[in-house]
């Protein structure tokens, strides 16, 4: 798909260049937008050695599988069949935890492990469990507590406050797991079998029930005013500067915790970070010729004023709900490629700015949504599973939602 939509960008910033007479601008946007590539790539080192550096020290110190401890009651919940006790539930729950850390590297081999164990439970091999499908929408959905990679650019690209996305990406990205965890059920009832849906139907009753009650309940307490006693203080101003208090004391917080408790459990603190912050260079440098393909083919787009174009003819459709039109085409790249993405927000930010509402969104969608359909393609690909029922749209639901949650976050802490 990506190979598509490459060659397109490309052929039409030619095709419109050539017949608005700006042609000599897309020769130039190739140049300049592929030198941009490489500053920026390189630009990330630090940030990204940082980070890597911290997150080692936290997988070294058992961090990680404390959280993973944590986090196991709910994944029993996720996943009822798969035994607690079964390698499949420990590989799951490990890479959730990675992947809320940020620790994209630990988080695929847990997760091919996980899919591997799972396919031992599986009975038709050809075809997605519904735990499969479960774990692949979590994977796709993600919860993500530091979008480390978003604040690196944001930082390279001379933001005034790098980390300010950290609160908005929180609240995004936990809007995309519940969609994307409901979603998950709601299309998994709808493929069970006529007896199967009996069987399942009292307890599907008993949470509609359960819903209702509270609803009921909260539309009682809000006419009786115990609603506005508890919770009158929550206005939003304080609601703005609570996410921005997470925001600006999230990495402080964890660069003296996370080595201090490592220190205290005998971790050799230095040499670890040392080791994880070697990444941080190998990753920084493997970006270069995604993110030159990618700026160079945006850059030729938008110097022959095809952008223009598009956003002009989107405008009335996304003004609807509040979306600035030049975010759009991140948005539906985002289940395509992450490096597409991130070559498209980058653009974005250098042309509009990083603390723009346009670069705050941008940025904030980026963080809290994942490239769908790479993740399906690898981990199915990984078992030879062809026939993943509902795994796509469970995840898109995600995407939407958490691009949906990223514009209504940034318009209460942003404003537009």
């Amino acid at each position: 798909m990506l190979n598509y939509i490459w060659l397109g960008l490309m052929a039409i910033a030619i095709v419109v260049g050539g017949a608005s007479g700006k042609i000599s601008q897309v020769t130039k946007a190739a140049f300049d937008y592929s030198g941009t590539a490489v500053e920026i790539a390189l630009g990330l080192v630090g940030i990204m050695a940082l980070w890597l550096g911290i997150m080692r020290i936290a997988e070294e110190a058992g961090m990680v599988r404390a959280l993973a401890r944590l986090v196991r009651p709910i994944a029993r919940r996720l996943f009822p069949d798969v035994p607690p006790d079964h390698p499949a539930m420990g590989a799951m729950v490990l890479n959730i935890a990675a992947n809320w850390l940020g620790l994209g590297n630990a988080a695929t081999p847990l997760g091919l492990k996980a899919m591997e164990e799972l396919q031992k439970l599986n009975p038709e091999k050809e075809t997605a469990t519904n735990a499969m499908v479960m774990f692949l929408a979590l994977n796709t959905a993600s919860i993500t507590l530091i979008p480390a990679t978003m604040i690196a650019i944001r930082a390279q690209l001379g933001s005034s406050n790098p980390t300010e996305i950290i609160g908005t990406t929180i609240f995004a990205s936990t809007c995309a797991t519940v969609a994307a965890v409901l979603a998950t059920r709601s299309l998994e009832y709808a493929q069970l079998q006529a007896s199967e849906r009996k069987s399942r139907l009292l307890g599907l009753g008993k949470a509609i029930l359960t819903i209702f009650a509270l609803v009921l309940l909260l539309a009682i307490l809000k006419w009786a005013g115990v609603l506005s006693l508890l919770f009158g203080w929550l206005t939003a101003d304080l609601f703005r500067r609570v996410i921005s208090f997470v925001s600006d004391w999230a990495i402080p917080s964890l660069l003296f915790a996370i080595p201090v408790a490592a220190a205290a459990r005998r971790v050799r603190v230095y040499e670890v970070f040392v080791e994880g912050a070697k990444e941080g260079f190998q990753i920084a440098i493997r970006i270069i010729p995604f993110l030159v393909a990618i700026l160079v083919a945006i850059g030729m787009f938008r110097g022959s004023g095809a952008m223009d174009l598009f956003v002009r003819i989107v405008s009335p459709l996304t003004s609807l709900i509040g979306m600035p039109a030049e975010v759009l085409p991140a948005a539906l790249m985002r289940p395509l490629s992450g490096s597409g993405t991130l070559g498209i927000v980058t653009e974005l930010m250098k042309t509009h700015g990083p603390d723009s509402f346009i670069g705050r969104l941008a940025s904030t969608i980026y963080g809290c949504t994942e490239t769908t359909f790479y993740v399906i393609a690898v981990y199915f690909g990984s078992i030879q599973v062809k026939k993943t029922r509902h795994a796509v749209p469970a995840g898109l639901v995600g995407d939407c939602a958490g691009i949906l949650g990223a514009l209504f976050i940034c318009r209460v802490m942003f404003g537009k």
